[in-house]
């Protein structure tokens, strides 16, 4: 049975990090001490769900937390320090601060170390999202214990919606581009000057080609713009949708 641990302080332990390729240690009072910190465990780096949903929508919604007064957004799963970094690079991650739990002793302390060894992983931490200030725990999401990997109370809209009810998140904007487009990279300026942040999908990579654009968009013109999963158009209609 895995228990909330709320209204009690953080496991003490020391994490062996990497910092600019360097060996450091971390200790849990660095982390917690005199801060608001939001921290999501999941079961692994690379991970399906863990890697398409938990940690992109907390890098989203990052900016957010912080402006709702979250001093960091923590990251943590029972990995090497090596593989942590190199999924936070590969995720774009940078409002997220990644915490290496390589010995599993957090895990350990939270109660929430489980064993994953039918599927290979080992002994791994349980999904997870939590509020710390200042070393207490004052609230946690823990996933139901169900077969599977069950993602559906710790993830970051449900966070926010508990610190700030009424916070509005930013919007979720997504556009089809390519290389060497000039209403692309008009597009591109647009939201970077509204500070909004965007997820690109560059046709001729990654097997996206034109007829995925023309199959999801029904257009063939780059770029195609879409906020919150509604569908804008080209860069004209940003433009216009932006003014609002």
């Amino acid at each position: 049975m895995l228990k909330s641990r709320e209204g009690q302080r953080v496991p003490n332990v020391t994490f062996p990090i990497r910092v600019d390729g360097d060996w450091q240690k971390v200790s849990s009072e660095t982390v917690f001490k005199g801060k608001t910190v939001v921290l999501f465990a999941l079961p692994g780096a690379f991970t399906p769900t863990c890697s398409s949903r938990h940690l992109p929508r907390f890098n989203e919604l990052a900016g957010t937390l912080k402006a709702n007064g979250v001093d960091s957004v923590v990251c943590l799963a029972v990995n090497d320090p090596f593989v942590m970094e190199t999924w936070a690079t590969e995720q774009h991650a940078q409002s997220i601060d990644f915490l290496p739990d390589g010995n599993a002793e957090f895990s350990a302390g939270m109660g929430l170390l489980v064993d994953q060894s039918e599927i290979g992983m080992g002994k791994r931490s349980w999904r997870y999202s939590m509020l710390v200030k200042d070393g207490l725990i004052e609230k946690m999401f823990i996933e139901p214990e169900e077969p599977g990997d069950p993602f559906k109370v710790s993830d970051a809209d449900t966070m926010l919606h508990y610190i700030n009810s009424k916070a509005s998140p930013p919007p979720r904007i997504t556009f089809f581009g390519k290389p060497g487009c000039a209403h692309c990279a008009r597009a591109r300026k647009m939201l970077g000057d509204k500070g909004l942040r965007f997820e690109e999908i560059e046709l001729g990579s990654h097997g996206i080609s034109y007829s995925s654009l023309q199959a999801v968009s029904g257009r063939g013109t780059t770029p195609q713009v879409y906020i919150d999963g509604q569908h804008i158009g080209g860069a004209d209609e940003l433009a216009i949708w932006l003014a609002k």
